[in-house]
């Protein structure tokens, strides 16, 4: 398959299927955790997580920080547990997107520590900090309450509503109502 076989413009989730069957699904997340970590991975694999905005980065666009969080956002998609380490250390990463996706990540797998994640939810980005609450509500245990509750005298309105949310999953998550 070239790059032109790539179908640029099909949803994330049918391009990470295509590159699955390509690599092997263990292969594949070993390539996006090479651009997590900021490694060039060959132009297929930057297609394939990043499809047209990738074309455009292959044309000359900057790459900034779009690969790495390429990476991060395919681990949505593909997952091995092998891949957790990347991801908790993506969470430093110096661009917020990046930081901000991990953290989906960390949402979505399951994953991180409370001490971990409690850190960012100061970061200086209030999508990080909206990103760390959502993550700590399916992580985090009893102790999160106030960690997260603190979110909700941030000075942004969408981190007070995320930090409201978040609350209301991790108390149902953590003591459940008994019918």
């Amino acid at each position: 398959m070239t790059n032109t076989d790539i179908p640029i413009d099909s949803p994330l989730g049918e391009r990470i299927d295509l590159a699955v069957a390509r690599y092997g699904e263990d292969a594949f997340v070993t390539k996006v955790l090479g651009l997590l970590d900021g490694r060039n991975e060959g132009d297929d694999v930057l297609l394939y997580v990043g499809g047209r905005h990738a074309q455009g980065v292959l044309d000359g666009a900057p790459a900034l920080y779009w690969p790495e969080l390429w990476g991060a956002r395919a681990l949505l998609h593909v997952w091995n547990d092998a891949a957790a380490p990347a991801v908790l250390g993506g969470t430093t990463n110096r661009a917020w997107r990046v930081r901000e996706m991990c953290l989906k990540v960390c949402a979505e797998r399951r994953i991180g520590t409370e001490t971990q994640l409690a850190k960012l939810t100061t970061d200086e980005n209030p999508r990080v900090r909206a990103a760390a609450a959502r993550a700590l509500a399916v992580v985090g245990g009893p102790a999160s309450e106030e960690i997260i509750g603190r979110l909700l005298r941030d000075s942004q309105k969408d981190v007070r509503r995320a930090a409201g949310e978040s609350l209301g999953v991790l108390k149902e998550r953590v003591s459940p109502q008994s019918d």
